[in-house]
């Protein structure tokens, strides 16, 4: 940890299961994710010229169809965590569906790394009832799909309840920690188009005016949080085309120049834990 703070610069390698899972199985939406694929090569080129260390967060669907790219992340020094096995909205699963995705993805991973993941990212952003049960039971360390703060990590809870008629009921806190996520630090409704139905999300913004207001959340972490931490949420299939790759780029050296630290989930969610389960021991300071 630095005072000025850390980003978490992540990768959704979702490939072409982000388009099966939505039935988009035609020859174009399928080409789409083909382009997550072809760009990670260049991804991995841009993280090795900086140092830089990253998670990719990857379903098993990409790590059966794509094993070649899996493998060179691996082998390049990345964290690969679980994502999923065909991008499932996970709260739409039932329980044991959402037991044998995790168990079936953990599996894969394993097999690639020799190690089973230690880091979980929903497909959908979200959570079922059971979610953080089961990634207790799996033996999972950290997670980042929540969006409870914005760069402070912190534990995430089992058993909530909402009450129609009171207010909500918060439910204890679980070994899970919660590296948080946020839709406006995630490039994909910013720059993806997506036509389904009558429904368009137009994306196709400007990728350096996206990364300067990624920046300047950075900015607001080093002034007003002491060892923050900000996790960004990228798809190699959106930024992998060339301009993106060069704002992508600017984005790390203004990290870089502000003197944040770039680091995997891994160690960040490691070394949070420890701190986040020492203030929960001492009273009057939460956890």
């Amino acid at each position: 940890m630095t005072e000025r703070g850390t980003v978490c610069l992540t990768f959704d390698f979702d490939a072409i299961s982000l388009w099966a899972a939505r039935g988009m199985t035609s020859p174009g939406p399928v080409s789409r994710g083909e382009f997550g694929a072809f760009a990670i090569p260049r991804i991995l080129q841009l993280l090795d010229t900086y140092g830089i260390a990253s998670t990719f967060f990857i379903p098993g669907h990409t790590l059966e169809t794509y094993s070649a790219q899996c493998r060179a992340i691996h082998e390049a020094g990345h964290e690969i965590a679980l994502h999923g096995y065909l991008h499932e909205p996970v709260s739409t699963l039932e329980r044991e569906t959402e037991r044998a995705v995790l168990q079936r993805a953990s599996a894969l991973i394993e097999d690639l790394t020799g190690t089973p993941p230690a880091g979980h990212r929903t497909p959908s952003f979200d959570f079922t009832a059971h979610t953080v049960e089961l990634l207790q039971e799996a033996g999972i360390e950290y997670d980042s799909s929540l969006m409870g703060t914005d760069c402070v990590p912190y534990l995430a809870r089992t058993g909530d309840r909402h009450d129609p008629d009171g207010p909500y009921v918060f439910g204890p806190a679980s070994q899970i920690v919660e590296l948080p996520v946020s839709w406006t630090l995630d490039d994909y409704p910013h720059l993806e188009f997506v036509r389904t139905g009558t429904t368009v999300m137009p994306g196709l913004q400007d990728p350096h005016q996206m990364f300067a207001r990624f920046l300047g959340d950075v900015r607001y972490m080093i002034r007003h949080t002491e060892g923050g931490v900000l996790t960004v949420t990228l798809h190699p299939q959106v930024i992998g085309r060339g301009d993106r790759m060069l704002a992508l780029e600017e984005f790390i050296i203004g990290c870089l120049d502000l003197g944040v630290v770039l680091e995997r989930c891994l160690e960040v969610g490691r070394r949070c834990r420890t701190q986040l389960e020492t203030a929960r021991q001492q009273p009057g300071k939460p956890a």
